[in-house]
């Protein structure tokens, strides 16, 4: 039997960098993870810290997590669907190179990459900078591959619908270096039936093809289907449900796919922003005995309170 990929959301720091990301996914119980090279919400980037990065390496092997299983995810601000400030779309493209070099520089071969917006331009313009883009970035055979994930179609998201992936990959022409993240919260929001996923891959499969999906964000969602809102929700506290996403993450089909959790942050007291923890080291355990946790979040909450 294959052992399950499972891994979260970790943190990439300048002074523990790829050790401390390692570090991390251990104390939650994953044996994957993803990172930020840098904030999520800019595009600050520090060197990387060449002797952490191998001694993070090290403890990879020595803890069986396969660096192939690994994923960096682009910042969410950049946008390579909107060219009208050619100096911004620019900075974009220069700035995935880029990414795609720090990855190198890690050893991880995965980049999970929102599509982007048109922002008034039209579906079909936002499309064509994308795949113009793209074509820019991955001018080489070689080298990590891009996952362009599912969204959920909050104001002029693209990459909503498997058709308008498909028409991305199918326009790039080193698409061999391309692939998709299929986000749970994000295809329920979109309208797709996360609850029938044997029809929705089936779905997937015939439009884009499931040799394509590199990674899975696994997240619930405050929203229900066809909302176009994109709110995440812990592991079976959401409309999608516990049932439905244990079926995606032990599926027959995606058992070498690694599953990474995105789910919000537990607040302590009275939902303050100030005092939010992870809840991955429970969540995790939770979907490996696969029985519901209804007292997951006061579980979190136990946990930290004296932290």
């Amino acid at each position: 039997m294959e052992k399950l990929i499972i891994g979260s959301h970790v943190s990439f720091s300048q002074r523990d960098g790829l050790l401390g990301s390692v570090n991390e996914a251990l104390k939650y119980g994953g044996n994957t993870f993803m990172i930020y090279t840098g904030a999520p919400q800019n595009t600050l980037r520090a060197k990387i810290n060449a002797e952490k990065t191998k001694e993070g390496q090290k403890l990879m092997q020595e803890n069986h997590i396969d660096i192939n299983n690994v994923i960096i995810h682009a910042p969410y601000i950049i946008n390579l669907a909107n060219s009208i400030n050619r100096e911004k779309y620019q900075f974009t493209i220069d700035f995935l190179k880029e990414e795609l070099k720090r990855a190198e520089t890690l050893g991880i071969k995965k980049i999970v990459l929102h599509p982007g917006s048109h922002v008034g331009i039209g579906t079909e313009r936002g499309l064509t900078n994308i795949i113009n883009g793209l074509n820019i970035i991955l001018d080489k055979k070689d080298g990590p591959i891009i996952l362009l994930e599912t969204m959920a179609g909050k104001g002029s998201e693209l990459g909503t619908t498997f058709e308008e992936l498909k028409t991305i990959i199918d326009g790039v022409k080193n698409n061999e270096r391309l692939g998709v993240c299929l986000d749970t919260c994000h295809l329920n929001d979109a309208g797709y039936d996360v609850a029938n996923f044997d029809k929705l891959l089936k779905e997937f499969d015939d439009i884009i093809g499931t040799d394509k999906i590199g990674c899975i964000h696994i997240n619930d969602s405050k929203n229900e289907k066809g909302a176009h809102k994109d709110r995440h929700e812990n592991v079976g506290f959401g409309t999608i449900g516990f049932d439905n996403l244990i079926k995606i993450i032990y599926h027959e089909k995606l058992k070498k796919v690694p599953k990474i959790l995105e789910t919000p942050f537990v607040s302590i007291d009275n939902d303050s922003k100030d005092r939010t923890y992870p809840p991955y080291k429970f969540e995790i355990d939770m979907i490996k005995k696969q029985k519901y946790n209804p007292n997951l979040k006061e579980d979190v909450r136990n946990h930290y309170r004296n932290f």
